[in-house]
């Protein structure tokens, strides 16, 4: 075998320019799939980090019921206390999970005494919320960073559209579970930027003041947010929390509580989903580019050596041996590609990160693209490329491995 190797390393130094052509291409397509799946992944990771670390969280937890009506923000379908405790229990006995932010969702009107809009409210523990929604403090536009009691969170929709400044005075009226309305005086504590675009409506205040405005005799939620500690681990974490919570039953006899991923919440989690399927396509464009160059360096190598293949099977060389010669000469080249591409993706890669390119996306400006190479995506990339260079070699070493001698001897 030691001999083959030797040989196939010399037959392809014979050829030193379509060696370097072929080797080149490959490079290039690994370089091109390796600088796109890293970059790509890092702006899939961005984008998610983004919407779960400002406003969603990993997982939510809510009545069920609760989403199919959730325009409507329904107090009706909020947690009871009992419920809440409940659920609470089964927060702390799912490990992975690092914090939980109990939340009182509702729709009310905002006022600055001379025009009046609509608003979202969410009711929450500033510390939990922070713990759960890291970002939401750098949403804060101007303004404090911590949710006070008395105080208001309202978005720049609303600021900008009814004039309203820091450290005005300003109405929410809601209308509580009963059907009677109520309203408490706010001070705007901050001006916050909407993660969901220009027409974001949501305001934040304490909890506290939720409860007293909404006339809650009990703690009630409309939904409780969970940060993990690993995200890699959020499906491990959804299945064990819903199988926790799973002994709980209304009387419909269904589950009581609905647990949901970001990935039900949220709709880039369908652009996610497209760039994985756009990952795979080029993947497969990279398989097409060495298939086709491997192939084609083989085949003139056949037919360029007819005489010499006839020469080494007419002094006893066996069929498998000069098909092994081929398949060694074709893992050659894939090798070497891979290895080239790889130390070009790296060098691209640093150029990427240390240029720290920026962009805007949505209503978050000066997003930094900061592209990884993983350890499994250049094992798996290696594995295809080397696989599929054997592969394309497999066919024109069949054909030099079933030629006659004679007929070889007599090829000019």
């Amino acid at each position: 075998m030691f001999k083959l190797v030797k040989i196939a390393f010399r037959n392809l130094l014979r050829y030193k320019r379509r060696t370097l052509l072929t080797s080149s291409l490959i490079a290039v397509g690994v370089t091109f799939v390796l600088v796109f799946v890293s970059s790509s992944s890092a702006f899939k990771n961005l984008m998610i980090s983004q919407i779960t670390d400002s406003m969603l969280g990993h997982i939510q937890v809510h009545k069920q019921g609760y989403m199919a009506s959730i325009d409507s923000l329904p107090l009706t379908m909020n947690l009871s206390q009992k419920q809440y405790e409940k659920l609470k229990k089964a927060i702390l006995s799912v490990p992975g999970i690092q914090a939980y932010s109990p939340r009182i969702k509702f729709a009310g009107m905002f006022s600055n005494f001379m025009e009046t809009t609509n608003i979202r409210i969410n009711g929450v523990y500033p510390d939990k919320e922070t713990d759960v929604v890291p970002l939401l403090p750098g949403r804060v536009k101007q303004g404090e960073k911590v949710i006070k009691k008395g105080e208001i969170f309202i978005p720049e929709l609303l600021a900008k559209g009814l004039n309203v400044k820091v450290g005005n005075t300003v109405v929410v009226i809601a209308t509580n579970r009963d059907g009677s309305v109520n309203g408490k005086q706010f001070r705007v504590g901050a001006v916050i930027e909407s993660v969901t675009g220009p027409g974001g409506r949501d305001g934040y205040i304490h909890i506290e003041d939720a409860k007293e405005l909404l006339r809650l005799e009990e703690m009630e939620v409309s939904e409780v947010a969970l940060r993990l500690k690993d995200f890699d681990e959020l499906h491990r974490v959804s299945s064990e929390l819903q199988s926790a919570l799973s002994i709980d039953v209304n009387k419909s006899g269904k589950p009581l509580f609905d647990v949901r991923t970001w990935e039900a919440l949220s709709p880039f989690y369908n652009v996610s989903r497209m760039i994985e399927v756009m990952t795979f396509f080029i993947r497969l464009m990279l398989i097409a580019i060495v298939l086709i160059s491997v192939m084609n360096v083989m085949i003139m190598a056949v037919f360029e050596r007819i005489r010499e293949i006839g020469t080494i099977a007419a002094i006893g060389t066996r069929p498998g041996k000069i098909l092994y010669l081929f398949l060694i000469e074709g893992f050659f080249l894939g090798v070497v590609g891979t290895f080239a591409g790889i130390i070009i993706t790296c060098l691209t890669t640093y150029i990427i990160n240390a240029v720290e390119i920026s962009f805007n996306f949505g209503r978050q400006v000066g997003l930094i693209l900061s592209p990884r190479l993983e350890i499994e995506q250049i094992v798996l990339i290696s594995v295809i490329v080397i696989v599929v260079s054997i592969l394309a070699a497999l066919q024109p070493a069949f054909k030099a491995s079933r030629m006659e001698p004679i007929n070889a001897l007599r090829h000019v």
